[in-house]
């Protein structure tokens, strides 16, 4: 009777721990139901604080992008007037300097001309003076040693004549018996006197000749002074020639200038439309590439990713 008696008490004694290890496991499992349900909320909730973040920054950074966009916008355009006043100053600059040096040449041409001319002119004037009087001073010791020759032969001749005279009367003296002999000796002073012409007329053209061995001497001299000055003459032409010529080249090299600097300045304003029309348009994978000066690339390299390449986190 005993035994058959404690079999039930036994199986309610299993039933009993059965039952709590049971509901130890329930309570377990709830835990860790509760635990999984934590979790998986505070997970959500830092899920959605993540996506809350990362539209922040999104917005943030297309809001940088625009503020970015703006700033190199009234950058490029204040460096593009800076670059224009520059280019303008630098041309006016060129210009007046340019203007200037060649004002400057011309004049310095044109004084040397007037000077050249003028020491020229000066000089003709003076050898004119000089030739005027020397040909007059040639002309009073012409005439004074033409007259001291004319008073010589005067005298020589008075004094032939009163020789022959006394000559003759002598000879008519003592050649009395011998009247005939005086033509002949009227012949002889009509000879004499040819001679005595013809000698003098000689002695004139040795004087002329002299004169104008003279003469041709000095105009030989004033022949090679000029000569010389016609030469330095060309010389400083010719030197005015190369400079005008330099100048010329430095004109071409200063138009070359010009429209080289033109040139980039096209190239810069194109290139500052197209990154204008860029930014204006948005389009972030643009293939412009932006010098690493730029403030759009400092900001990109600086700063959060682009929206293109952040990654989304799956909810």
């Amino acid at each position: 009777m005993g035994h058959s008696c404690c079999k039930p008490y036994n199986c309610l004694q299993c039933l009993d721990k059965t039952n709590e290890s049971a509901l130890v496991k329930e309570k377990e499992l709830s835990l860790e139901l509760a635990n999984i349900r934590d979790e998986v909320a505070f997970n959500t909730a830092k899920c959605e604080k993540l996506q809350k973040e990362k539209e922040a920054l999104e917005r943030r950074f297309e809001e940088e992008l625009r503020r970015l966009g703006w700033q190199q916008q009234a950058e490029l355009q204040e460096l593009q007037e800076r670059l224009q006043l520059h280019f303008e100053e630098e041309m006016a600059r060129l210009q007046e300097e340019h203007h200037g040096q060649l004002l400057r040449i011309r004049c310095q041409h044109q004084e040397q001309v007037e000077d050249i001319t003028t020491s020229h002119e000066a000089a003709l004037l003076e050898m004119e003076n000089n030739h005027t009087v020397a040909i007059a001073i040639l002309q009073d010791d012409h005439d004074h040693k033409v007259q001291e020759l004319v008073s010589t032969h005067e005298l020589e001749k008075k004094e032939l004549e009163e020789n022959f005279e006394k000559l003759r009367l002598s000879l008519q003296i003592a050649l009395a018996p011998y009247q005939h002999l005086e033509e002949d000796m009227k012949s002889l002073k009509q000879v004499l006197e040819m001679k005595n012409q013809q000698i003098h007329q000689q002695e004139k053209k040795i004087i002329e000749l002299e004169k104008l061995v003279e003469k041709n001497i000095i105009l030989e001299e004033k022949i090679q002074v000029l000569q010389q000055q016609n030469e330095d003459l060309k010389a400083r032409i010719d030197q005015n020639t190369v400079v005008t010529r330099q100048l010329s080249e430095e004109n071409a090299n200063l138009q070359e200038y010009v429209e080289k600097e033109t040139q980039e300045k096209k190239r810069l304003s194109r290139t500052n439309e197209e990154l204008l029309w860029k930014l204006q348009t948005g389009d972030p994978t643009s293939p412009v590439k932006l010098s690493p000066t730029s403030p759009v690339y400092r900001g990109s390299s600086s700063g959060p990713s682009s929206p293109a390449r952040v990654s989304t986190t799956p909810r």
